[in-house]
């Protein structure tokens, strides 16, 4: 009988080792899989690339992925937030120890579907003639002018979901749509935080 669910957030991350790109859902501080991302922080996995919207919010869960420098690159669509004081990974970030690759929302957004359809690479305008698309090959169509993109793709993704079955099926709700579901396509193995976890499978209609 097919049951993925796991009985511990411990085994949950059997499998995930030193050098590992793990995505993270979520979007400010919603929809963020916190349990997952503190867990993570207190093993000693390191040499990490974190796919994540916003760092501030995983760095709150697990403060030391970046204090302890197990962190070595993020790719993220929003680097830092206003109003605070620079937290351990900006401060990273400025001294050059934490790599960052910088992707303006939607093309990180696609980038991640991209690599869930099997599309090696995309062409789009956005960030056109910034510093975000320096060095990346420009094709004109139609007579604009575009850049190419590749997928992005993970080891591992943690999403965050209102509820799941034990098929693995999964329903979102509100912001847990934005990126969830793209990362469940862009990665290889996705681990899910559902608050609620049913025998019963969920109806069709509410399957994401």
């Amino acid at each position: 009988m097919i049951d993925k669910r796991v009985a511990s957030v411990e085994a949950a991350l059997e499998g995930i080792a030193d050098g590992a790109t793990i995505m993270m859902s979520g979007f400010g501080g919603t929809g963020i899989p916190h349990t997952l991302t503190t867990a993570l922080g207190a093993t000693s996995i390191g040499n990490l690339t974190l796919i994540t919207n916003g760092v501030r919010h995983t760095e709150d869960c697990a403060p030391e992925l970046f204090e302890e420098k197990r962190v070595s690159k993020v790719i993220v669509s929003a680097a830092r937030s206003r109003g605070r004081e620079p937290t351990t990974s900006e401060r990273q970030f400025e001294d050059g120890t934490l790599e960052l690759e910088l992707v303006p929302q939607g093309t990180f957004a696609e980038r991640m579907r991209a690599a869930g359809a099997g599309i090696a690479a995309f062409y789009t305008p956005t960030g056109l003639g910034t510093k975000l698309t320096e060095g990346k090959e420009v094709r004109e169509f139609n007579g604009r002018q575009y850049v190419l993109e590749p997928a992005l793709g993970a080891d591992f993704a943690f999403i965050g979901a209102d509820r799941a079955d034990r098929w693995g099926n999964v329903s979102f709700r509100g912001t847990q749509q934005n990126f969830g579901p793209g990362m469940a396509m862009g990665s290889k193995i996705a681990i899910i935080e559902a608050t609620h976890v049913t025998d019963e499978p969920l109806p069709p209609g509410d399957i994401d």
